[in-house]
């Protein structure tokens, strides 16, 4: 894979280690996917960054990823 986009988000939560854990296990890249993704976390602060070959890979990780940190912080609020 040869990225020509990256991203990188921060979430500031007090779930951040917990976070990680459940999402970890996702992260990374597949041989033939065309995004690479790496968490990781401190005390208050969970950080996504994902890096891409394009504009529709990066709106596709983005949108899963996005999606399932905001429904994994939801559930941890309840």
């Amino acid at each position: 894979m040869k990225p020509n986009h990256s991203a990188r988000f921060v979430f500031e939560t007090p779930f951040a280690e917990m976070l990680y854990a459940a999402l970890s296990p996702e992260e990374g890249s597949d041989p033939g996917e065309k995004s690479l993704v790496q968490l990781s976390y401190d005390d208050s602060s969970l950080t996504l960054f994902v890096e891409t070959e394009d504009v529709s890979s990066m709106r596709a990780s983005l949108n899963m990823w996005l999606r399932l940190i905001n429904v994994s912080i939801e559930v941890l609020e309840l």
